[in-house]
This record gives structure tokens, sequence and C-alpha cells, in this order.
């Protein structure tokens, strides 16, 4: 059902999936330094934690707010003609924007644990971007078996460009599986090669 004036539509995907790559490589960072450091309970403790730690924030994030995520996936309402479909490349950057300043405060802290608990840190933050990646792949299994790429409205996002399944998300808008930039689950889509 098209609305008048349309909105601005950002893709569910791209936006969860917008914090996999940095989560991952600083994490994976201060990891790799976290190891130089012996620490107070030694690496071969510190590392044994950190692979804990990795696994549990991975399945984290991973699973939670899925039955959010189905409830709106189901109630998905067709998109408009005149809502404007935002590049993949555009929702990227308003998130990574927003949490730059936490992202940092994340890194930081990572390194800092590494004095009391080698590595440890570094693998929570990595284990937090590949839980983002696990959940945007989810997503896009999702959009493949419902032949349909899932939007939201970019206006209740929060102020950081976050959130695509938050308390001000009323519901997703729905499209064609061609229609914006961005692959079933947020990855760059691949052009055809020109024969």
């Amino acid at each position: 059902m098209a609305r008048v004036g349309g909105h601005g539509l950002a893709r569910v995907a791209v936006v969860v999936r917008a914090g996999a790559a940095p989560l991952w490589w600083l994490g994976v960072f201060a990891a790799g330094v976290g190891v130089l450091v012996p620490g107070l309970t030694g690496r071969r403790i510190g590392v044994l934690a950190g692979a804990a730690s990795f696994i549990v924030a991975t399945a984290v994030v991973a699973y939670v707010r899925r039955k959010r995520y189905t409830a709106l996936t189901r109630s998905a309402a067709r998109a408009g003609k005149h809502d404007v479909l935002q590049d993949r490349a555009v929702a990227v950057r308003n998130w990574r924007r927003g949490h730059r300043w936490w992202l940092l405060l994340a890194f930081v802290a990572a390194l800092g644990s590494a004095f009391a608990v080698p590595a440890v840190g570094g693998m929570l933050l990595a284990g937090c971007g590949a839980g983002l990646r696990l959940k945007a792949a989810w997503l896009g299994r999702r959009e493949r078996a419902e032949n349909a790429l899932l939007w939201v409205r970019v206006d209740w996002l929060d102020r950081r460009g976050g959130r695509p399944a938050g308390k001000a998300v009323k519901g997703y808008r729905s499209t064609g599986i061609a229609a914006g930039d961005a692959a079933p689950g947020g990855a760059r889509r691949r052009t055809a090669a020109l024969v």
C-alpha cells in the first residue's frame, strides 16, 4: 500500500551488518596486541578466556531480538513508489559515524583489559562483530526465502543510525529482491560481468 509523501528507507540487513567489520578488525587487532602482554593471569588463561568470550558474544549478538525481527518481517508492508531507497554506502557511513566514539572507547577498553587478562577484550569485540555478521546472514536467508528485501524508515533509526529493531520501529517495508544496491544479507551486490 503506497503512502503519500514517501520516506527514506534503509536496508535492515545493511544497518545490522554495518558494525560487523569495524568490531571484528578492532577486536582482532586488540587481541593480537593483548597476547603480547603477559597480564595478571598469564597468556594461556587469557587466550582460553578470550576464546570463551568470543563464542558467547557471537551467540548472544547473533540471536538477541530475533523474535522482534521476525515479527517486524511478518508485518512488512510493500514500499510505496514515493519511498526513497537509501544507498548501502550511506547507511554504513551513517552507522559508523554515529558509533565512532563508542568503537574507539571499546577498542581502548579492550587494549587496557589486556593488562589484566590478555586478549579477552579484543576477542569479545571480535565476537560481537562475528555475531552481527551472522545476524545479517540470517536476515539475508529470510529475504531470499520470501523473495523480498526488508527496509526500515530512516527516521525510525536512532540518532546514531542504528537499532533497526528498536522500540521506535513500528514496521518494515519490503521491495523486490533486485531493489537497491545491496544483496540479501546486506553485502555489496555483485554486478553481472559485461560480455
